[in-house]
């Protein structure tokens, strides 16, 4: 896999990745999805069908698309690692957005940096409220959060980053209804993120430039 993952509670706890126009191709979308074979012996390993019929969609954090460069790492997305249950209203709606604003910011020549997940228990699916599903009792997250850190060209990393870096944070419910909602009804900051989810996103980032771009609020 292109992209570290943590996991917890049969659930990836956050996937970080880079994207930039390098990233993106034309590859055909990976077929079907599939148990990750790099987990220790002792990790249950969550199968595609632990997700049928549990009202939940399978829900990609890091996006296909944006490992559509060749068949090995689009086909890594679908590994069960990178799948959490989303509700279709969230996954095809206000996510989606924020997905396609990011690969248009790569395609016209920035580089993302990404780290996304969920956090809580408890959404409501097509079937109704739910904490966990599947045999394996799989987490079912209460929101989808991300944070996306835009720099204007690739290959610049931490230095790159300045207090006019621009950084978009979200935190979505995963609930129905939300279809027809924008990713900016649901922004908010790095720090808000960090006290709610105990993470310390941009670490590497000098103090002085987390201070200013953790609080900020995305404006574009």
């Amino acid at each position: 896999m292109h992209f570290p993952t943590t996991i917890d509670k049969r659930i990836a706890n956050w996937v970080s990745r880079q994207l930039n126009e390098s990233w993106l191709g034309d590859v055909d979308r990976c077929s079907s999805f599939s148990p990750d074979p790099d987990l220790p012996d002792n990790f249950v390993a969550v199968r595609p069908n632990d997700y049928s019929g549990s009202g939940f969609s399978r829900g990609h954090i890091t996006r296909s698309g944006d490992r559509s460069n060749n068949r090995i790492d689009n086909c890594s997305t679908f590994l069960m690692t990178n799948i959490l249950p989303q509700t279709q209203d969230n996954n095809g709606g206000p996510w989606l957005e924020l997905e396609n604003l990011s690969q248009d910011l790569a395609r016209e020549g920035k580089e993302l940096y990404i780290i996304s997940g969920g956090n809580g228990e408890g959404g409501t699916g097509t079937k109704g409220f739910a904490t966990e599903i599947g045999k394996p009792k799989i987490s079912v997250p209460a929101t989808f959060w991300k944070v996306v850190v835009v720099l204007d060209r690739p290959g610049l990393g931490n230095r790159g980053v300045t207090e006019e870096t621009r950084v978009i944070a979200v935190n979505m419910p995963n609930v129905p209804g939300i279809q027809k909602k924008s990713y900016k009804d649901y922004l908010t900051t790095v720090d808000s993120l960090e006290e709610l989810t105990g993470y310390d996103f941009l670490s590497d980032v000098l103090e002085e430039i987390q201070k200013v771009i953790e609080a900020k609020k995305d404006a574009e």
